[in-house]
């Protein structure tokens, strides 16, 4: 982490795991991995285009997830133009930092994960 960048502040007790879970807390919902993933392989991105790169996704859920990271300071929003309001999202130094985290992530389920025969046989 460069010297310029503070850290996060997170309750915990002190305990040995507090950084795996306080991690997990700040990335561990559904499509927040998913915008981070997309936001470090494209780069700053539009609502709409963001929507496109994760797929799946409603306009709520990404607005919502995106909020979210924001308060999180893991993503930044940086309006373009008023007229017609054009807004960006981009990672911040803390979102950016994350992607040997996601990068492994995607090494461990390309390693350990295979696609389930239909939904019913899936673990997740």
């Amino acid at each position: 982490m460069s010297e310029s960048t503070e850290q996060l502040e997170v309750w915990c007790a002190g305990e040995d795991w507090c950084p795996v879970t306080s991690t997990a807390t700040l990335i561990g919902k559904k499509w927040h991995t998913v915008i981070l993933h997309r936001l470090l392989a494209n780069g700053p991105l539009g609502f709409n285009a963001l929507k496109k790169e994760v797929g799946g996704i409603s306009s709520k859920v990404l607005s919502d997830s995106l909020e979210d990271l924001e308060a999180k300071q893991l993503v930044e929003r940086s309006i373009i133009s008023e007229k017609p309001v054009r807004v960006e999202y981009s990672l911040t130094e803390h979102g950016k930092s994350l992607e040997p985290v996601i990068q492994e992530m995607a090494k461990w389920g390309q390693e350990h994960l295979t696609a389930a025969v239909d939904k019913e046989s899936s673990i997740a």
